[in-house]
């Protein structure tokens, strides 16, 4: 069986947005972000609701820039960190919005545009979707780690959680469409340090680039980049390793968003950016603009995921990835 689907091209972007806390703010990306919170709380009381309300605020920002109101919006498709993707359904319940949670971790973002562009392709009735996904430092942290508060040091290969959320309205209009979609496989990542999630990772992104090259022959060139979530340093250098025989020269192709986040010098986010409001928030900030302006015209981006909790590390089971993928292109060009 393909593990490609193509698509007509007539499921597009027809509005986004993204939202940040202070040190996306602080970052190469931060004055392409639509609103940033420097307190990180969104007037919450808690973390856990800060992130339900920075999904709101994204949702109702791409709807202000679509000028659409939430009753126009068929169906939502969102994703978290938090346990039962609360954060989701707390932030997004207000909307009265059919609603379909999806987890892939860290790669929530691309799996919910995989999950609407499917929808809304078997059902020419969707006129307007909406995929939201978000992440927060401050309750990643003590979910999967330890609370901030702990003081806990980092290995050189641990990551950042991004403040961050995304939300896309897929609408029939616009000038960039998802033109294939391909669901990633679950693969072993060699390894249970938790601090080494970038690493662990690379594997399925590799599995999900040497599968999609093979099943459509196009060549690397084919495309402008090939987008990573949040591998950081760590995980690419490790990505690159792993392809360069089957695939040399993919370094000059290849970006990962865990890398354009943060400014290194200012902030100590040693492998660099990780949660899923990595891909979401640099996807919204800086590669769909660069399609749209027609800078860019086709580009993969793979959101990448570890898959893994408290319980199963400490169980000393190994972290397995996911990297499911897209293709997007100005078809306008």
């Amino acid at each position: 069986m393909k593990r490609i689907t193509e698509l007509d091209g007539s499921i597009r972007f027809f509005s986004y947005s993204a939202v940040g806390g202070y040190e996306e703010r602080r970052g190469p990306l931060g004055e392409k972000f639509d609103y940033c919170d420097d307190s990180d709380k969104f007037g919450q009381k808690t973390w856990e609701l800060s992130e339900a309300e920075m999904g709101r605020i994204s949702l109702n920002i791409a709807l202000s820039k679509a000028k659409l109101s939430h009753e126009e919006i068929d169906i939502l498709v969102a994703g978290d960190l938090q346990n039962q993707c609360v954060s989701s359904s707390l932030g997004l319940s207000g909307f009265g919005i059919p609603y379909i949670g999806v987890y892939g971790a860290c790669s929530t973002c691309t799996e919910s545009l995989m999950v609407l562009s499917s929808f809304m392709n078997s059902n020419k009735e969707i006129k307007y979707g909406a995929a939201i996904t978000t992440s927060h430092n401050s309750a990643a942290e003590r979910q999967f780690r330890t609370p901030i508060e702990y003081g806990g040091q980092r290995t050189p290969s641990a990551q950042w959680t991004a403040t961050a959320a995304g939300s896309f309205i897929l609408g029939r209009e616009g000038n960039v469409a998802i033109k294939e979609y391909m669901p990633g496989k679950i693969i072993d990542g060699a390894t249970s340090d938790g601090s080494n999630m970038g690493a662990a990772m690379s594997f399925s992104a590799a599995d999900s680039i040497l599968s999609y090259f093979a099943e459509t022959s196009y060549p690397i060139s084919h495309f402008d980049y090939i987008i990573t979530g949040d591998l950081g340093k760590t995980g690419s250098n490790l990505l690159c390793d792993i392809l360069k025989k089957e695939k040399p020269g993919i370094e000059k192709f290849h970006i990962d968003c865990g890398m354009l986040l943060y400014d290194f010098e200012k902030k100590d986010v040693h492998s660099g950016a990780s949660g899923c409001g990595t891909s979401a928030s640099v996807l919204s900030t800086h590669f769909l603009p660069l399609l749209e302006s027609g800078e860019l015209k086709r580009v993969l981006f793979l959101s990448t995921g570890a898959l893994m909790s408290p319980s199963s590390l400490l169980q000393g089971e190994n972290i397995y990835g996911i990297a499911p993928l897209i293709f997007l292109e100005n078809i306008n060009l």
